[in-house]
């Protein structure tokens, strides 16, 4: 049976925790936790990315999550908490939910980079 992607995000959005812009500047502050931006290149580059946030696009995240593939990239750890963002949500929702598919059980969607530069929050040049 086929699946839409209505229904592809209500199963992510059901399985990966929506945070705000504050409680995503607290788990920056804490430490450890690692921000993943999954919009394309060219979107990074018209806009800018949270400081520090690795950006994978949404096409590549597993394989740079998955430790058994040449393309990982070490900063992705089962034991650290993923905070991932896009352009609105719907991605970042999309790439938790394989993130925890994958064994990943800290996983957080942000969801929409504009209201995390809204709210005031730091932003760097790609």
């Amino acid at each position: 049976m086929a699946t839409s992607v209505k229904e592809l995000l209500s199963a992510a959005n059901s399985a990966v925790p929506k945070i705000s812009a504050d409680e995503a500047r607290r788990m920056i502050a804490e430490g450890s936790v690692l921000v993943v931006d999954v919009r394309d290149a060219p979107e990074v580059q018209a806009s800018g990315k949270i400081k520090n946030a690795l950006h994978v696009s949404r096409g590549m995240l597993e394989f740079r999550a998955d430790a058994n593939t040449p393309y990982h990239n070490p900063e992705f750890r089962r034991d650290r908490p993923v905070i991932l963002y896009c352009a609105s949500g719907g991605r970042s929702a999309l790439a938790g939910k394989a993130l925890k598919d994958m064994g990943y059980n800290k996983v957080f969607n942000l969801g929409a980079f504009k209201d995390w530069a809204e709210s005031g929050g730091e932003v760097e040049a790609s």
